[in-house]
């Protein structure tokens, strides 16, 4: 009897091991398609909680930005209210995984799309054509745009793209790199670089934190199409998103939710709507 309890205790003590395993492995996530959460009145989705005008967390605990605003309006066209909708953050290097654990049921996160990326999730849209620009303080009329930053200082994160773009393309300026666009920012504040670049809408985004501070200058010299990331192979739950996209862009309120969100602030005119790519 001792050795038959004790064998039992052991099996028992194994499935509730693998058990936990299985469950941390799957971050507690759903088994579910977006479709089939949107249809009990609930979704989570994945966003920035760091984005000046695209996500931000707010102090008071709400959030705001023009992903936001995408993320809330598809959401309404599956059937789901604002009220209803869980915010996670979902850092550039954790999007993927977000999708694939079934921890969010869609990520809207200034998420480009690629063809790497496309191996692991699906993108519904794009929903914005982001570009590289420049952002400079607002009595800086001698920056115009990229062809006019030779032999200046050029500020962007370190190991970013848009970093390694300068150095690839425009040789004759002065790179430096920080590890956050916060120092960018105080660097351009300070006057020790001239200009901070990254993608216009992000650019736009630190722009409406100040209005009237800084300005953003010139064409986008880079393409970066932003996608809303769904479960690699969840053809409905994009198709549906898709939808809302288009109706998003035909009914004018995505032009509302840009100019609410960075535009305004930024005195950055709406950009062209994007062509959403049903592939």
């Amino acid at each position: 009897m001792r050795i038959n309890r004790a064998f039992r205790l052991a099996v028992g003590a194994v499935a509730v091991a693998v058990t936990a395993a299985t469950t941390a492995a799957c971050g507690g996530g759903s088994d579910k398609t977006a479709l089939e959460n949107a249809q009990e009145g609930k979704l989570t989705i994945g966003i920035k909680y760091d984005q000046p005008g695209l996500g931000l967390r707010n102090t008071d605990g709400t959030y705001s930005g023009f992903d936001v605003e995408v993320a809330k309006y598809v959401a309404s066209k599956l059937g789901v209210q604002p009220d209803a909708i869980t915010f996670k953050e979902a850092p550039s290097a954790q999007r993927e995984t977000l999708i694939e654990n079934g921890q969010v049921d869609f990520v809207v996160a200034s998420y480009s799309i690629t063809d790497a990326r496309k191996e692991k999730v699906d993108f519904a849209g794009p929903y914005y054509v982001a570009g590289q620009s420049l952002l400079v303080r607002a009595d800086n009329n001698e920056i115009t745009g990229p062809e006019t930053i030779a032999g200046k200082t050029v500020c962007s994160v370190t190991g970013s793209t848009p970093a390694q773009n300068i150095q690839k393309k425009f040789p004759d300026t002065q790179l430096q790199t920080y590890d956050t666009y916060s120092l960018c920012l105080e660097g351009l504040n300070s006057g020790a670089v001239a200009a901070m670049t990254t993608d216009d809408i992000i650019l736009a985004g630190y722009a409406s934190q100040a209005p009237g501070k800084y300005k953003v200058v010139g064409e986008k010299f880079t393409t970066e199409n932003y996608g809303i990331g769904v479960q690699k192979g969840d053809q409905e739950s994009r198709d549906k998103i898709n939808d809302a996209i288009e109706e998003m862009i035909s009914s004018g309120a995505w032009d509302a939710a840009f100019q609410e969100s960075v535009g305004k602030a930024a005195s950055y005119e709406t950009p062209e709507a994007p062509q959403v790519d049903r592939y």
